[in-house]
């Protein structure tokens, strides 16, 4: 399964999710931000790429809709509701993210 990370700039909350979930035998990752500011700016070919997408907050998912309507239609997105409040790899992100993907991957949502 290929996800799509997805938050603002690309530097904290999707590039540790990037790194953490990079060797998983389960998925093949890639992250990108929203802001054109981005280590990695989102793109349609990012999108395409992507069987689901995985957001931290709802600003994301409405970029998507308003900048990619097909893939918006088109892609499974997942919200994780996690805020800007954190340092790459920081050890407290590293858990939310774990529990919160581990958590919609139980629940079937990824797929």
């Amino acid at each position: 399964m290929k996800l799509l990370f997805v938050c603002t700039v690309n530097q904290m909350r999707s590039a540790t999710a990037h790194e953490i979930y990079r060797a998983d035998p389960r998925f093949e990752v890639e992250s990108a931000g929203t802001s054109e500011l981005a280590r990695q700016v989102l793109t349609p070919a990012l999108l395409a790429w992507a069987d689901a997408v995985v957001v931290m907050e709802k600003h994301h998912r409405q970029h998507i809709r308003r900048h990619f309507p097909d893939a918006y239609r088109q892609k499974r997105i997942v919200r994780l509701y996690l805020p800007d409040d954190y340092l790459y790899m920081e050890p407290q992100l590293i858990a939310a993210l774990r529990e919160r993907v581990e958590d919609v991957y139980r629940r079937g949502l990824l797929r």
